[in-house]
């Protein structure tokens, strides 16, 4: 199961933190969703989700306000019984003296920010569905090629990092080299993005390593690209037979989805830049519903139609 620490939450969105005797580096989020306990606050705790981070806004905030004293008391007592991540609250807001004392004293941190509570729960989700995606790292290379994103598979050697340092130099954009970190962000989006050690480095054999980021500026890379086509690089073999017409599509498993691939030979004298540049572009007119290949195949079908006749 992914997790992602409270503190690494509170960096990345800029939390302030109230509870700072808690140790937040322990405290870990296991959900990607979140929870507005307004029933919780009333005292109905079937079904109570728990295990999501739990977010006061103005509803709930001015709700604890008017609420008698003593049923306060006892309602603070029981919500604040149940193990949860963190409690945020929301538009500036503070929590009251006993409500943080009872946090303290079962380990609940409590956290705020200044944003409407809309606005927050949002990209709240949005930052927890990118930490808690399913991932996996792939040997690959991934570019941004006219804004399809193409990962280039193949053994070592055969000439991934040139074709991407090519793409580079004709103004395509970089993601990562030699590793590819791939997250399921939902059912049908795979997002690739790069190491943080080795983001925006190339690998070329003879020469080293080089920096894309400093020799070609900052307008040749890229943080992160959803994986739209799979291109695998492998030895041209004389006595192997490769499609030539591409009518069938092929298509690559990775965490559950299927991305169209493509098996490209290589041997000398194969601009391999310029032959994934047009991969991308065929990949990209299939997606806008026009296939090259279908259409030739009908013209020939009709022309023999017309030739029986």
């Amino acid at each position: 199961m992914q997790e992602v620490s409270v503190s690494k939450i509170v960096k990345k969105m800029g939390l302030r933190v109230f509870t700072k005797e808690i140790d937040l580096d322990k405290k870990m989020i296991r959900q990607r969703d979140v929870n507005r306990p307004a029933l919780q606050l009333n005292g109905y705790f079937e079904h109570f989700q728990e295990d999501r981070v739990q977010i006061i806004g103005t509803v709930e905030y001015t709700f604890l306000q008017h609420m008698d004293p003593i049923r306060k008391d006892q309602i603070f007592h029981d919500f604040l019984s149940y193990s949860m991540p963190c409690i945020i609250f929301c538009r500036g807001f503070e929590p009251i003296d006993a409500f943080y004392r009872l946090a303290v004293e079962n380990g609940i941190p409590l956290l705020g920010t200044d944003l409407e509570t809309s606005e927050f729960m949002a990209e709240l989700i949005l930052t927890l569905s990118w930490e808690l995606a399913p991932m996996i790292s792939l040997h690959g290379v991934l570019v941004d090629v006219y804004g399809e994103g193409v990962m280039i598979t193949g053994e070592s050697g055969i000439g991934k990092s040139e074709a991407a340092l090519e793409l580079i130099r004709r103004g395509h954009r970089l993601v990562t080299d030699d590793v590819v970190e791939i997250r399921k962000v939902n059912d049908k989006t795979l997002v690739g993005t790069s190491p943080e050690v080795t983001r925006y480095f190339i690998e070329l054999r003879g020469i080293g390593i080089i920096d894309v980021k400093t020799m070609f500026g900052v307008e040749s890379v890229k943080e992160r690209q959803n994986i739209d086509f799979v291109i695998k690089m492998e030895e041209w073999k004389k006595d192997c037979e490769y499609d030539r017409l591409g009518l069938k599509e092929e298509y690559t498993d990775i965490l559950g989805n299927q991305v169209v691939s493509q098996s490209i030979p290589i041997r000398p004298g194969r601009n391999l830049a310029v032959i994934v540049e047009a991969a991308a572009v065929n990949h990209r007119t299939k997606k806008m519903g026009y296939n090259a290949a279908h259409e030739l195949y009908n013209r020939v079908q009709n022309n023999m139609r017309n030739d029986w006749s």
